[in-house]
């Protein structure tokens, strides 16, 4: 790894201005899919029946397909640059802060074999998520079209006089949502700043956790949070905030739920002390 160790703040902003620009790209090249769906419907919708329809229909269905691939071929690019550069930076950014805040030197941190074997399973498991988004995208793009040219289809071959329900092409293919495990479907913009936002701060939070470990030896962290948060999930009643956790638990949860605002400080100082507890207050 060759990103630099030089920050300039003890602020966040550099990983807010990664998410912020890698959310505004994604949701940008989204946008690509809406427009050439909306493109497509309003051509459609102009067909009627006659020599040289079906030609037509095929026409406008390639122009959509080759939409939908260059949307697939620049977000897949974007997921790319996402682990390859700014997961990095986000897992530097954490490790830079955890030194500063135990006040340790930052040069202390080394892209070592143990932070660039750390970094290569967050970014693996961080990109094969984002890839799996952007191909549920293409599949439903490409069960849209099959279902607008059926629905044109049967308008231009005399079957249907009333026109495609463009509405109910949309509604049954919106391609402006990403839909969730449980079914609901979210816009593209909250899911993408919702999920950037996660891989960063768990990212950069596991640079601060493995930095404290194998730079500071640090067995004992303090959890930096919000004051409602609890430790395993924002509900739990084992509030997170002020509280001396092991090494082990800080790994186990580098956040607790999606927008958090987690951070971790290492305390080398605490190594040794008797009695001490994870969930002790510092």
């Amino acid at each position: 790894m060759t990103t630099p160790t030089r920050q300039q703040s003890d602020e966040r902003t550099e990983l807010t201005a990664l998410i912020t620009a890698a959310t505004t790209e994604l949701v940008r090249q989204w946008q690509r899919l809406v427009t050439a769906q909306d493109t497509l419907i309003r051509a459609l919708e102009r067909l009627r029946p006659g020599v040289g329809a079906t030609t037509r229909i095929n026409g406008y269905i390639t122009i959509f397909n080759q939409q939908v691939g260059e949307f697939s071929r620049l977000t897949r690019a974007l997921a790319e640059r996402w682990a390859a550069q700014d997961l990095p930076t986000a897992y530097r950014d954490g490790a830079l802060r955890a030194l500063r805040k135990a006040n340790a030197d930052i040069t202390r941190f080394r892209w070592t074999a143990d932070h660039q074997a750390a970094i290569t399973a967050l970014t693996a498991t961080f990109y094969t998520d984002l890839v799996g988004r952007i191909q549920e995208a293409v599949r439903r793009a490409q069960a849209f079209a099959r279902a607008a040219q059926d629905a044109t289809r049967e308008v231009t071959l005399g079957r249907n006089h009333t026109g495609i329900d463009s509405a109910g092409l949309v509604a049954d293919h919106p391609l402006s949502t990403v839909i969730y495990r449980d079914s609901s479907r979210h816009p593209v913009k909250d899911w993408a700043r919702s999920a950037l936002t996660y891989q960063g701060a768990v990212t950069a939070n596991h640079g601060a956790i493995n930095t404290g470990r194998l730079e500071l030896e640090a067995a004992w962290f303090q959890c930096v949070d919000g004051p409602s948060c609890g430790f395993v999930s924002h509900p739990d009643t084992d509030h997170a905030d002020g509280t001396i956790r092991s090494a082990d638990d800080a790994a186990s949860y580098p956040v607790a739920h999606h927008g958090c605002i987690r951070q971790w400080i290492p305390r080398p100082d605490l190594n040794g002390r008797r009695g001490l507890v994870s969930g002790d207050p510092s």
